[in-house]
């Protein structure tokens, strides 16, 4: 991306905003002279002016937003953050940029999410003159989306509270690519997507996600050197908050993804916008044809139940299903040449573009040999959850959408086992200045495998020690005796361990695991023991559940996956975080499978150069949902006797913050009992 100026305009100098007595001194924030977030910003700034990359590990409370968007809008240029979560995009832009804008006046900042998250005018329109609406949930939805289409200034989903984060309306009435008609369309200077680029054509700041920063550079890849192929604007810094998550983005965008979904979208769609159209006669027909071969076709694919499965016998299955795969390509290769004659339909050539994607993909899958792709499949919503469930960086998501409504939806996969080259050409090669920063970047103290990960070579580095008293604010409780938690005993150790902590904490913890099928199992075992309201991850979404947590006395929540990282709880309500066992990918992932063995065709250690610096990562991230203020004090609970038994525990333990230690079940309680927040 070329350095792209705008409007500079004075804003005060570091010192002046930072140091004791500054700007922020005087704001109605509760002010303590930070050093570590001064030192950060400094770095920030430095870099930015210098061109340079930076890589910062900023400890939880450095106040790491402030410190990077003060010279990020200091520099008179057009600076993208992009952050690994919505929940942290939202914060920046409605809670920091607005205490910013309190202290400092008006800001050019702009907000911009994925397509997805918007509403398509057109096919508001559509569906309110052919409706096909399934039941009375999504005829009420419909309503609701209507009327608030009328005064919305954004079409940003997210204001619609009310609406299910499941709601399989939505997805039919959102503004994703595959249907948009870009400039043609008859609602081009009202849409959402149109507004949204003009207000970050004019911002200075662009607060976006990884998920949005890589589609755009998918997007940028596949065009090659068109003008304008690009989602976001060009700027001449990026910095990546969350930059821990980089990895698994960046596959998620440059890998394929198909499912039976995606087909009987493209199916649906071709039903609805294209119905009474003349000269469409023959397309119901050849949607339903599609609908039928595609249900035979992912029928026979081999996935033995719900979860992830190496997809190696491609071959094989193109020699026993070859008649399957043929007729859904020949039935797409149709569809698109019907699509094409039509001349009375203006969304005919995006859903004729959107087959071809689909019969692309679908050869892609089956017959491509790229060696830095491990192909794979996956399904969902066939039955109960189990197995891995681990965060993020352990098991990278699925490109695909998320399964909408009931049924069971077969995904078929492609992945990049390494994106470092691609992360190189594309990233930090094209982009002057790229800063990345989270609070958990470091192994042993070092960034080797961040670099080694990303490919990111040439860099200043900077580690912030976190703001906190680690030392007498956590207590990081090991318990003896406990069994290897691959044994049969682990699970009754576990609950029994778990249920003493709980009753000296008084409920007020955070249960995390590393699989759906533990955490039920757990769960089951300590309902009916324990006194306290149980909250259980996949009963309700996952923001109800962290609400009904902040506001219930003594509650205990069951969390995976989501529940590592992102999650924000101070004060005494979260007290306690017991993790069941060391965060490591299972080995039988398929794209965890790859890379270890790619790592050891080139001469490295895969459970040393991978396994263990990624289980490290997660489990400072689970570790950190605890002390999030410098008055929260609480204990954090491992029961996995590894780290203290086995060698590459200490890797674990240098890695971690210098929390106190402690294997004695006395010292919790005392812990507590110093502190007073226990009522027991």
């Amino acid at each position: 991306m070329p350095s792209t100026d705008t409007s500079a305009r004075a804003l005060p100098t570091l010192h002046e905003f930072f140091a004791p007595g500054g700007i922020l001194a005087r704001s109605p924030l509760p002010y303590e002279h930070r050093p570590g977030q001064y030192e950060m910003a400094k770095a920030v700034e430095r870099a930015l002016a210098e061109r340079r990359h930076l890589i910062v590990e900023a400890g939880t409370g450095t106040g790491k937003t402030l410190a990077y968007l003060l010279p990020a809008l200091r520099t008179g240029q057009r600076v993208i953050v992009s952050t690994g979560t919505k929940a942290l995009q939202d914060q920046l832009y409605f809670r920091d940029v607005p205490f910013l804008e309190s202290l400092l006046g008006e800001l050019r900042v702009c907000y911009m999410k994925g397509r997805a998250n918007y509403l398509c005018r057109r096919k508001l329109y559509a569906l309110r003159d052919q409706p096909v609406l399934s039941g009375l949930d999504e005829i009420d939805e419909y309503q609701q989306i209507a009327q608030w289409e009328r005064i919305t200034e954004t079409g940003d989903r997210a204001e619609l509270s009310a609406l299910p984060e499941t709601s399989a309306l939505w997805h039919k009435l959102d503004a994703r690519s595959e249907a948009c008609l870009g400039s043609t369309c008859p609602d081009y200077r009202r849409c959402f997507i149109t507004e949204m680029r003009r207000r970050a054509q004019e911002a200075d700041l662009i607060i976006v996600n990884h998920h949005l920063f890589f589609a755009d550079a998918a997007v940028r890849e596949m065009a090659g050197a068109a003008p304008d192929a690009g989602i976001l604007p060009d700027a001449a810094a990026v910095i990546f908050d969350e930059a821990h998550e980089l990895e698994e983005a960046a596959s998620q965008y440059f890998g394929r993804s198909l499912s039976n979904a995606r087909v009987e979208d493209l199916a649906r769609d071709t039903d609805v916008l294209l119905r009474g159209k003349a000269g469409s006669s023959q397309l119901p027909a050849l949607a339903l044809q599609l609908r039928e071969r595609a249900r035979l076709f992912f029928a026979a694919l081999p996935v033995a139940g719900d979860g992830r499965h190496p997809f190696v016998e491609r071959q094989e299955f193109l020699e026993s299903s070859g008649d399957l795969y043929l007729a859904v390509t020949t039935t797409l290769k149709l569809l698109e040449s019907e699509l094409e004659r039509l001349t009375d339909a203006d969304e005919a050539p995006g859903l004729s573009a959107r087959a071809e994607s689909l019969r692309s993909d679908l050869q892609f899958m089956l017959e491509s040999n790229v060696s830095n792709m491990v192909f794979w499949l996956e399904r969902r919503g066939g039955g109960s959850k189990s197995g891995s469930n681990l965060p993020p960086k352990a098991a990278p998501r699925s490109a695909a959408p998320r399964t909408r409504g009931a049924g069971t939806t077969t995904f078929l996969q492609a992945t990049p086992i390494d994106v470092s080259e691609l992360l190189r050409e594309l990233v930090f090669d094209r982009i002057p200045t790229v800063v990345l920063t989270s609070a958990t970047l470091t192994v042993q103290g070092g960034f080797q495998h961040l670099r080694s990960r990303l490919g990111l070579t040439d860099s200043r580095e900077l580690v912030v020690p976190s703001h906190f008293r680690y030392e007498r604010q956590a207590l990081l409780y090991l318990p003896r005796q406990m069994p290897d938690p691959r044994s049969e005993e682990f699970q009754s150790a576990a609950a029994a361990t778990i249920e003493r902590v709980l009753r000296i904490t008084r409920g007020r913890a955070f249960c995390l695991f590393t699989s759906y099928a533990q955490m039920r199992a757990l769960y089951d075992r300590l309902m009916p023991v324990l006194d306290f309201p149980l909250l259980l991850h996949g009963t309700a979404p996952r923001k109800a559940l962290l609400e009904e947590f902040r506001s219930t006395p003594n509650a205990v929540l069951f969390g995976t996956a989501s529940f590592w990282q992102g999650v924000d709880v101070q004060g005494e309500a979260l007290s306690c975080v017991i993790i069941d066992r060391l965060p490591f990918a299972v080995p039988s992932d398929p794209v965890v499978q790859a890379r270890m063995k790619a790592i050891e065709e080139s001469g490295g250690r895969p459970f040393f150069d991978y396994q263990v610096p990624e289980a490290v990562l997660t489990l400072k991230q689970g570790f950190g949902r605890l002390i999030r203020s410098l008055e929260d004090r609480g204990v954090l609970v491992l029961l996995d006797p590894r780290i203290t038994t086995q060698r590459y525990g200490q890797i674990f333990l240098q890695s971690l913050p210098p929390y106190r230690m402690t294997q004695s079940i006395t010292d919790v309680g005392a812990f507590f009992a110093a502190s007073g927040t226990n009522p027991a």
